[in-house]
């Protein structure tokens, strides 16, 4: 396994001459989720391996790791689970209708759980398995794989759901009641809310990152046109940096294509991670940056 960094240099002028200076090596330590689920460290090399495919995930503040399992022999419609870093399962909850493909550690010991099917859900459940919180979707049932992805639970209490066949990003209350929605130039996979309140979308096989603010207006996208090389592929995950930057997952990339892209506001590439494994990076956290945590909790 390898990451790739980029380096950016800075001219300084002394003396009349020009001394370049180059910056410290971009490096990133992460959680990535697909049809491989494994811990990377900040030199590129695997430090923990599931053995399992999984939908979304979590290294929780505890170290222990939160996962929505994908569809298997064990789990019929999908799950999730949460487990220590041995192995031990201390969660696990069972999928009732088509897929789990969202799960998010809540406050005061709760799960959010996302189910596709002919009722789409959010679901918040009690670390024992039972339904606490049911929030009714208002998403189409004719392709349960599409419906929904990365819904996550927002500060204020409502959810924030990417609705893939629908090409819309809606935000819920607890009773189900659509009080925000913005439609997509694509099927949205990944939602954020950031913190000066704009939402960050990742829209899949169109293959780009749009940020829209309160009001639906877009104000910043990434494409391929913008960048070289034409790295994404398949835009499902992605995640805003402390330091303003974005990473993007391209999930259809296979061995010895780029899996994660960081590119600045001005569309500057600054790192990548390419890999052998033939499985691409379906979901992912960012743990750190050039070892400083990046602390981003679930409920955010």
């Amino acid at each position: 396994m390898k990451s790739f960094s980029l380096f950016a240099t800075t001219c300084l002028m002394l003396a009349g001459g020009a001394i370049a200076r180059a910056e410290e090596k971009v490096t990133h330590a992460f959680l990535a989720t697909g049809g491989q689920t494994y811990l990377v460290g900040p030199d590129g090399k695997t430090t923990w391996d599931l053995g399992e495919s999984t939908r979304d995930g979590w290294v929780l503040e505890n170290g222990n790791l939160l996962f929505a399992l994908s569809k298997s022999a064990r789990f019929p419609g999908g799950g999730a689970r949460e487990v220590t870093r041995d192995g031990k399962t201390v969660f696990e909850y069972k999928g009732t209708q088509s897929e789990v493909n969202t799960v998010q550690a809540l406050p005061g010991g709760r799960y959010l759980v996302g189910e596709a099917g002919a009722k789409p859900r959010l679901l918040e459940v009690d670390r024992d398995g039972a339904v606490r919180v049911e929030v009714p979707l208002q998403a189409q049932t004719k392709d349960h794989h599409l419906q929904t992805r990365m819904s996550r639970k927002l500060p204020n209490g409502n959810y924030l759901v990417p609705q893939l066949l629908d090409r819309v990003v809606r935000e819920y209350t607890p009773e189900g009641k659509v009080v925000w929605e913005v439609k997509t130039p694509h099927m949205p996979f990944t939602a954020i809310r950031l913190p000066d309140g704009n939402t960050l979308i990742g829209c899949t096989l169109g293959d780009l990152v749009i940020e829209v603010d309160p009001k639906g207006k877009e104000v910043w996208r990434v494409t391929n046109d913008d960048l070289p090389g034409r790295p994404i592929n398949d835009a499902c995950g992605v995640q805003r940096l402390k330091n303003g930057n974005t990473v993007i997952t391209s999930h259809h990339n296979s061995a010895g294509q780029t899996k994660l892209t960081e590119v600045t506001r001005d569309k500057r590439i600054v790192w990548k991670h390419t890999d052998d494994r033939k499985a691409g990076i379906h979901h992912f956290q960012i743990l750190d940056t050039n070892g400083v945590p990046e602390g981003n909790s679930p409920l955010k």
